[in-house]
């Protein structure tokens, strides 16, 4: 085989392949693009519906069984109801919370199924006066049905 002919032969296997691959890596890319905004529309709900003090609504933004490591310790609900049934929004009254708002979101692992979030959430008085910033990993994943919904999160928050 002359060296042409080898040139020539590489050349048409890269024109003939490169669509493919390009393909691929394009729908690869689509379908993160995908995953990070099922996930980021997932994480607003869920910032809306824990704003609005509707513990049914928080829960419904949730995949099940949900896990929280917080405070030194990891709870597990295994259902909406069971998590709509804590107090979550008279422990924060106690400390003169009003809202919260996301102050970064960052994907850090994407999959078509599952998105790791490293985020910064900042609580907040009835004057908009900041008290408290946190750090926090949410893992949004999509269920059976493909609601994307928060599963787990692992907070510096108390």
């Amino acid at each position: 085989m002359t060296k042409a002919y080898l040139k020539t032969c590489s050349l048409l296997c890269c024109l003939l392949f490169s669509p493919a691959i390009l393909s691929a890596s394009s729908d690869d890319t689509d379908e993160h693009a995908r995953a990070v905004a099922g996930a980021m529309a997932a994480l607003d709900e869920f910032m809306h519906a824990f704003n609005s003090r509707d513990m049914e609504a928080w829960a419904n933004t949730l995949n099940y069984p949900h896990v929280r490591f917080a405070s030194g310790s990891v709870t597990v609900w295994q259902t909406a109801e069971e998590f709509a049934q804590q107090s979550t929004f008279d422990n924060l009254a106690a400390i003169g919370w009003d809202h919260s708002r996301w102050v970064s979101r960052e994907p850090i692992l994407v999959s078509s199924g599952k998105v790791h979030i490293n985020t910064v959430f900042q609580r907040f008085d009835r004057n908009s006066e900041a008290i408290g910033t946190y750090e926090s990993l949410y893992i949004v994943t999509r269920d059976a049905e493909g609601n994307w919904g928060t599963q787990a999160r692992s907070s510096l928050a108390p």
